[in-house]
């Protein structure tokens, strides 16, 4: 067998939701990107339940492109799910880049990742040096949950990184085993193992549009993202009840002693308003956090498809 052999097809996946006006400007960038290539290479669309005119660009932009494939969910089931039926869809190609529909992350960047591919890694991903188009806050906040992350999981999760990454064939058979219901994507990445190497880059602003993840949906996807590889919120609210028992039995002793030795009445009404809603917030945050895990693991039981297609369209041929 020739050592290119397993080099010869790449698929380029992107999810998208809402992205008329992105899409066709994003679309010829790649293709320009894809002609330079010396392998065959092949697109495939995802449309994550759009309500503009997502859809109908996308089968414009397949009848001009012969390598372009389509597939369109039912609904939308968040870009977690969607990237998942793309992969899942990919088919029968040596690599898998992920792509963001928004432009933010350049394609042109595609022929390093082969390279690094073609020299023996099995992932190759997209490390950010800087995020134009963005908040302070929101660019703090993404650099905070990184560096968060990386301290609560046992899974070493490369700080400053999207789903911009090539996924060699190896790698990609092993994330379709992992088929649990709350995904977070770049854990999973990460959590695959395998050889990796990092491509940093300069982050662009969007092409259009404006980006759907508020501050509360992020703050829901750090969330997911936490209890999804890692135990320590549960821990720590172990450690929290341990030490509100102990500062309370000293207390206790301490009033029981004072009583003892001086007469002195038991501190009244405020203070043990204060001890009773301090020990009730201490309780109803560490429920909060067993509910948390308690519901993935519900969502787990029922056993429900990740996603539902509603049609498909196959790419013409691949491109050359």
């Amino acid at each position: 067998m020739r050592a290119m052999d397993h080099h010869r097809n790449l698929t380029v996946v992107i999810a998208a939701c809402n992205e008329q006006a992105a899409l066709p400007a994003l679309h010829a960038r790649l293709s320009a990107v894809l002609d330079s290539l010396d392998i065959r290479t092949q697109v495939l669309y995802v449309d994550d339940g759009s309500g503009d005119d997502t859809w109908a660009v996308l089968e414009a932009i397949a009848a001009r492109d012969v390598r372009v494939g389509l597939l369109r969910l039912s609904r939308n089931f968040g870009k977690e799910l969607a990237l998942t039926a793309g992969l899942d869809h990919a088919g029968d190609c040596d690599a898998v880049i992920v792509l963001d529909a928004d432009g933010q992350d350049p394609p042109e960047l595609i022929p390093q990742f082969v390279a690094k591919w073609r020299e023996g890694f099995d992932m190759v991903f997209g490390t950010r040096v800087a995020r134009d188009g963005e908040s302070w806050l929101k660019r703090s906040t993404a650099a905070a949950f990184y560096r968060v992350m990386s301290r609560l999981s046992h899974t070493p999760i490369p700080r400053d990184t999207g789903d911009f990454r090539l996924l060699s064939r190896p790698v990609l058979d092993a994330l379709r085993q992992l088929r649990e219901r709350r995904r977070f994507m770049k854990g999973l990445f990460a959590w695959l193992g395998y050889r990796q190497c990092a491509i940093r880059y300069h982050r662009q602003p969007r092409l259009a549009g404006r980006s759907a993840f508020t501050y509360w949906r992020l703050w829901n996807f750090a969330l997911d993202g936490i209890t999804s590889f890692s135990t320590a919120p549960l821990r720590l609210a172990t450690y929290v009840g341990l030490l509100t028992a102990l500062v309370a039995f000293v207390f206790g002793v301490w009033i029981i002693a004072k009583t003892l030795i001086h007469g002195d009445a038991v501190p009244g009404y405020p203070s043990l308003m204060t001890v009773v809603l301090f020990l009730g917030g201490v309780q109803l945050i560490a429920l909060g956090l067993i509910g948390e895990y308690l519901g993935r693991l519900y969502e787990e039981a029922k056993q429900r498809p990740l996603y539902l297609i509603a049609s498909v369209r196959p790419a013409s041929q691949q491109g050359d």
